[in-house]
């Protein structure tokens, strides 16, 4: 097996680009977007078998200062506000006696639309010239060449080099090795996602608790947070304070969902039947998921011909709800930091990472305090004076 990998490597054509995205998130496909916009051409690679190859779910609301400010600068705003899922900014917040503690409508007036991941995904793909995407590409490692040139290795034993590397490659990005040594931690919170689907005539209860839009029911260490997707169905999170290794003490697996649905609910036994709903009738296999993040603050040395950005450069706790509005963002900034200094990379890569390091350290400092604040002793009561102050 060694001498067929070695072989393989050994014979590989290698493929040299000027600029390298790795990570077709929304954050690499929006650097790939606004340079093409600016007439500089990008490749990205993938490790996703094809663009349809897992479903992107998911709600997103895209901030006026940075989600929606990367598309405008990606020339993409006005097909953007048509996928905009009308009523999707109405909030609910609930205690864990489901008593309604805030109940917002949705007037159309708000600046964080609500859109579908994937439709927004798709949107900014079909923004590329065709193949600038190459799927199936595991990124294994790379290293640097001198000069600011990079080599990346694949996982089928081939290889590239480029002179621009951009690591927007989420949590686990193997790029960031080459710039920080920093890995995400636990942050003691675990997710566990459910779908209730076709909620209006299938689940009409969990659908009234839930309403137009977003959920949020909170109590001390727990509670769980949901939305309405325009399918008409429901995505539900349960968040659990639990220590790191709970996940791994029960069965996700399909066959097992009725025992794992059992060993969530229970930590909310004292909860209101309606919201215990939100996992017990679940539609499909629970999806477990361990929140982590990255010291707030995470920054490092210029290093020559590469670079980070979104989850790559600063993952954090999911409420400040800034990750892929961040993520965006950054990929414009850089792809207009790029277009501002023709043939001096290294003098706008310094101008994107001055700007970049504050900007993330503020969001990912206020994600974990809505994290805490969101789960104390009082909870709901920290969120609700929150948005009382309009934070």
């Amino acid at each position: 097996m060694t001498t067929h990998t070695a072989h393989t490597t050994h014979t590989a054509h290698t493929a040299h680009h000027p600029i390298a995205i790795v990570g077709a998130g929304l954050g690499g496909l929006t650097l790939a977007r606004v340079l093409h916009v600016n007439g500089i051409e990008a490749v990205l690679y993938d490790l996703e078998a094809s663009a349809a190859a897992r479903g992107q779910g998911g709600m997103l609301d895209i901030h006026e200062e940075s989600g929606q400010a990367a598309l405008r600068a990606a020339d993409l705003y006005e097909e953007f506000r048509a996928l905009v899922h009308p009523g999707g900014e109405a909030t609910r917040v609930l205690d864990k006696d489901a008593v309604v503690r805030m109940a917002e409508e949705d007037e159309g007036d708000g600046g964080r639309p609500e859109v579908e991941r994937g439709q927004l995904r798709d949107l900014l793909l079909g923004s590329l010239p065709d193949g600038a995407v190459h799927w199936g590409a595991k990124v294994t490692g790379a290293r640097p060449l001198g000069g600011g040139r990079h080599e990346v290795a694949l996982a089928d034993g081939s290889t590239f080099t480029t002179d621009l590397l951009v690591g927007a490659d989420g949590a686990w990005s193997r790029i960031r090795p080459l710039v920080s040594d920093a890995t995400p931690a636990y942050s003691g919170l675990s997710f566990v996602e459910a779908d209730l689907l076709d909620a209006d005539v299938r689940h009409p209860e969990s659908a009234a608790v839930v309403g137009g839009g977003m959920l949020f029911a909170l109590g001390e260490d727990k509670g769980f947070l949901a939305h309405r997707e325009p399918d008409g169905s429901l995505h539900v999170y349960t968040a659990l304070k639990t220590p790191e290794d709970w996940i791994s003490s029960i069965d996700f697996t399909a066959d097992a969902t009725d025992l794992a649905k059992a060993a969530v609910l229970e930590h909310f036994a004292d909860w209101d039947k309606s919201l215990q709903a939100l996992v017990a009738d679940a539609d499909g296999a629970l999806i477990p998921r361990r929140i982590h993040a990255l010291p707030v603050g995470h920054r490092w040395e210029r290093v020559p011909g590469v670079t980070l950005l979104g989850d790559a450069a600063h993952v954090m706790s999911p409420f400040a709800g800034e990750g892929a509005n961040l993520a965006m963002f950054d990929g414009a900034e850089l792809a207009g930091a790029l277009a501002a200094h023709p043939g001096a990379t290294e003098a706008a890569l310094a101008a994107y990472e001055e700007a970049l390091f504050p900007r993330s350290e503020s969001a990912a400092a206020a994600s974990a305090d809505s994290l805490v604040l969101c789960f104390s002793k009082d909870a709901p009561q920290g969120l609700l004076d929150m948005f009382t102050r309009g934070d």
